[in-house]
């Protein structure tokens, strides 16, 4: 009896040290949470306002086909997927290339069909077990992540559809919602949707561009679609913090409620001790 009490006594420490662990690692999550958020608030007005120019440029460009602006036939499909670099994230990583792999198999018939971008380790190591044709990838991520970070793979993506390597380019990531909801999400980047672009149409500004509106659009273009590419990892990486916190919570909960079942356990196990050893004392006196 006495050895299973060491062995309770035992694991009530361990588990109170994982609990210290996860704590800390909520507290820390919830604060990388809130710089996120901001993050993402302030990368909209640019974006916005990015938006708003194309909008009037493509209207002053009648007849002019750029390649980012007009459908094409479907030969290839490229997919562009933002994961974490590391894991303790709930369902973060797991939901968005489920999601991925059923798409996958629900619009192509072999690998020969699309190509796949990927950012975050996550992601690389899940798609290499796979033997999926990833043709650029960005790990290593930092906690606060700029544009520079990710300028390599976003170019490559717009410049490979641009020079027609596949004909339309879908961007898939976390959704955030809320700080429990996190939504697996897949938007086309390229091309440009019209009826996106024409949601912002009622805008009443006037731009005079130099030196012409065809040579400003060629420009901004592409500088667009990699905005947008970097706003969806600002979305992503305040998803992967809201995922961790929450994963973190119910782990810090779950070992609270470990500790009471095993302390239960211990003074059950006590009380059967000293109630063992009265009744040898009671025996024995008996005995006498």
């Amino acid at each position: 009896m006495a050895e299973s009490m060491r062995d309770i006594k035992r694991r009530i420490r361990s588990i109170e040290n994982t609990k210290k662990i996860t704590k800390a690692m909520k507290m820390v999550a919830a604060a990388n949470l809130r710089r996120a958020q901001d993050r993402v608030e302030a990368a909209r007005p640019y974006s916005e306002q990015l938006r708003d120019v194309i909008v009037n440029l493509a209207a002053g460009t009648q007849g002019v086909d750029h390649p980012m602006l007009v459908s094409r036939e479907v030969k290839k499909t490229g997919y562009l997927v933002i994961t974490s670099d590391r894991g303790l994230a709930g369902g973060y990583n797991s939901n968005l290339l489920r999601h991925l792999m059923q798409t996958l198999k629900k619009r192509h018939k072999s690998t020969d069909e699309y190509v796949i971008f990927v950012i975050g380790r996550k992601g690389v190591d899940f798609l290499k077990r796979r033997n999926q044709p990833i043709i650029g990838q960005v790990t290593g991520l930092p906690e606060a992540p700029a544009f520079a970070d990710v300028k390599a793979v976003a170019s490559q993506a717009v410049n490979d559809y641009a020079d027609e390597k596949f004909d339309e380019l879908y961007l898939l990531y976390n959704e955030f919602v809320n700080p429990v909801t996190q939504r697996p999400t897949e938007k086309r980047l390229l091309p440009l949707a019209s009826t996106e672009l024409e949601e912002t149409q009622k805008s009443n500004t006037i731009y005079e561009y130099e030196p012409s509106v065809e040579e400003v659009l060629e420009e901004i273009l592409p500088r667009y679609a990699e905005t947008l590419i970097f706003a969806a990892l600002l979305e992503g990486k305040a998803s992967e913090f809201a995922a961790k916190m929450m994963a973190m919570s119910n782990a810090t909960d779950n070992a609270t409620e470990l500790i009471a079942n095993n302390r239960l356990l211990y003074n059950r196990a006590r009380q059967a001790a000293i109630t063992q050893e009265i009744a040898e004392i009671v025996g024995g006196a008996a005995a006498l």
